[in-house]
């Protein structure tokens, strides 16, 4: 049974924010290493990079750095111009997945004020 007094706003305890957290930081870092191992393969497949120079070529790339060495044939350029394309779309949802959090639980607090019940 309710009084009809509507009920103050709160934030989530700190151990569902910190489970939030956990969560988002699992999945950004599934998006990456899954982004990472399929350009790391794709340059040993392709360009037949070893697999340390795959790797650092991938890892740059979605690092925002840039390419380390030129792909050779006209396979391995378009491989590494989609890689690039992709990386930039994959860092950009991860990052917006890693901060959706934070940036959430910071929204609740600034507008806890604007949502209390009038007396």
């Amino acid at each position: 049974m309710t009084t009809g007094v509507p009920l103050a706003p709160r934030l989530a305890p700190r151990q569902v924010f910190l489970s939030r957290v956990a969560r988002s930081a699992l999945l950004a870092s599934v998006m990456l290493v899954t982004t990472l191992a399929a350009g790391t393969l794709g340059y040993h497949a392709i360009e037949s990079f070893d697999w340390l120079d795959a790797f650092h070529q991938s890892a740059m790339l979605l690092a925002g750095m840039g390419p380390v060495k030129n792909p050779e044939s006209a396979t391995g350029k378009l491989f590494d111009s989609f890689y690039a394309l992709f990386c930039a779309v994959v860092l950009l949802g991860a990052s917006g997945i890693l901060f959706t959090p934070l940036i959430h639980r910071l929204l609740h607090r600034f507008h806890l004020e604007d949502a209390k019940p009038d007396k």
